[in-house]
């Protein structure tokens, strides 16, 4: 059975968040779809390729029009691992989005490094807490050896066992996607994905996403209760 040690050491289990896919040059692919939406263009003459600088145009015309339906012909495809099943709660209620998620049915939990936050972790219930998921994990464990099916013995297991998925989203609900979990009101999980997300996004597409994250990235706070603490564009600049 796992230690308390190894499951502590789930606190340095790097959550990686990949950028697997995304449509092929999607800012040039938005500005086409603009084009044609707001001139005598023809789809034949759709083939003139756009200059960067009129492409940068079309994109910043488009976000302050609020013309966001344009954004969905470019779609962006995720790989990622480390992170806990709250979270994965969490991210499928962003239903515009196409999810693969690792079966718990037919992959088994192998001494898995459970996701520990650093509340808990610091918390004096710590070992507790500990206690409970390495607990929880024994007896998945010994059901398995019972012969109860994985289906049914991972029933027992904590919110705290990682997962890997493969998740497709178009840049009209990423954007969406960004203004929610990127915001300091967002669990600390996957506003920590949505970061990463957001810079891989940044990194090919800076047009797009160069003002994307919470509403205090470019103007004033949606929340009710703002945390305080604004957040800046600079935080997702590609390295």
């Amino acid at each position: 059975a796992s230690s308390s040690e190894e499951l502590i050491m789930a606190e340095k289990k790097e959550m990686n968040v990949v950028l697997i896919r995304h449509t092929l040059s999607p800012e040039e692919l938005i500005s086409l779809g603009a084009r044609l939406c707001y001139s005598k263009s023809t789809i034949s003459g759709l083939s003139e390729r756009i200059s960067a600088q009129d492409q940068t145009g079309f994109i910043n015309r488009l976000i302050n029009m609020g013309h966001e339906s344009i954004f969905e012909h470019a779609s962006f495809t995720f790989g990622i691992e480390g992170v806990s099943r709250v979270l994965l709660a969490q991210l499928t209620r962003h239903r515009l989005a196409s999810f693969d998620v690792q079966s718990q049915r037919y992959v088994k939990l192998d001494n898995p490094e459970l996701v520990l936050p650093a509340s808990i972790r610091k918390s004096e219930l710590s070992a507790d807490a500990i206690n409970c998921m390495l607990t929880s994990m024994d007896m998945y464990r010994k059901l398995l050896d019972a012969g109860v099916p994985a289906e049914d013995a991972r029933y027992v297991t904590p919110q705290a066992v990682p997962t890997e998925l493969v998740m497709t989203m178009n840049a009209r609900e990423l954007l969406h996607f960004f203004s929610l979990r990127t915001c300091n009101r967002a669990q600390w999980e996957i506003r920590e994905m949505a970061d990463r997300m957001l810079q891989k996004c940044r990194e090919v597409s800076p047009e797009i996403f160069g003002q994307a994250g919470p509403g205090c990235v470019a103007g004033r706070c949606p929340e009710k209760r703002p945390c305080g603490h604004p957040r800046s564009c600079e935080e997702w600049d590609p390295e």
